[in-house]
């Protein structure tokens, strides 16, 4: 990619989803792994499945990979979950990485794609604060351009569910503690371990649990048998009752329960 060896070194923001995925296999390939580094932010938020996919893949594309502690669980801002908490976890992050590539003289990038640029994202804010480039959007990729393109580069992500942090499973106004975002995760984790695959997210509303799934996954989980193994799943992280959104999965779900974009 021509824009990578014009600006690189880099030092990318790396969740080891398709974006960013993607986005580090090509930088390794063009700039070399000595002009690369993948810094992935830990964190109560980010799922621990999700880590393991991002050493996984690093390591099948030979990206060097460091990982730094974030402390957004001690913003009072974030802990409040307000529509903009993304601003206060991005600001977190960008903070403690922008030092990192200024000692390495590297350009900070994420896998910002042209999709994400039409959506709710405060966290740009703080990417733009910090003087982060998004290559990915700056030559308008989409995600499905992403997929197709990780496809024909064997990546294990092309086909992988969007995971967005934990804490997109909060409604606005919920404060975030890591206490929620653990039973979120347990939740998540129990139905993939009984098979449900795609998209899927479990919203935390207090006692109940909200489960959004794909219309074919619903469709083939309606019995009352299958819907008791879920029913049970869930309820095994600590949630009291178990509703299946009939509307089905929707990314950013909580955004048009708080008003912040229309249904």
């Amino acid at each position: 990619m021509a824009w990578l060896r014009e600006h690189g070194p880099v030092l990318l923001g790396f969740s080891g989803g398709v974006d960013s995925a993607y986005l580090a296999s090509v930088a390794v390939e063009v700039l070399g792994a000595g002009s690369v580094l993948a810094v992935i932010g830990r964190s109560a938020s980010y799922p621990e499945a999700q880590w393991r996919a991002a050493r996984e893949v690093a390591a099948l594309c030979g990206v060097p990979v460091q990982e730094v502690a974030t402390h957004e669980l001690e913003d009072p801002d974030y802990v409040a979950n307000p529509s903009d908490r993304c601003f206060f976890c991005k600001r977190e992050l960008w903070s403690r990485l922008a030092p990192l590539a200024d000692a390495r003289g590297m350009l900070l990038i994420d896998g910002t794609n042209a999709d994400d640029l039409t959506d709710w994202r405060p966290g740009a804010r703080a990417a733009a604060d910090h003087a982060v480039r998004s290559p990915l959007a700056e030559l308008e990729f989409t995600k499905a351009d992403i997929r197709w393109l990780s496809r024909r580069r064997g990546l294990p992500t092309a086909d992988q569910p969007s995971a967005p942090c934990l804490a997109s499973r909060l409604p606005y106004g919920t404060p975030v503690t890591t206490a929620r975002l653990s039973q979120v995760e347990r939740a998540e984790s129990a139905l993939r371990a009984v098979g449900i695959p795609g998209d899927l997210r479990v919203r935390h509303h207090g006692a109940i649990a909200r489960v959004e799934l794909t219309p074919d996954v619903i469709e083939a989980w309606s019995s009352a048998e299958r819907l008791e193994v879920l029913r049970e799943a869930v309820v095994s992280a600590g949630f009291a009752r178990v509703v299946v959104d009939l509307r089905g999965f929707r990314s950013g779900s909580l955004n048009v329960l708080g008003g912040i974009v229309a249904g």
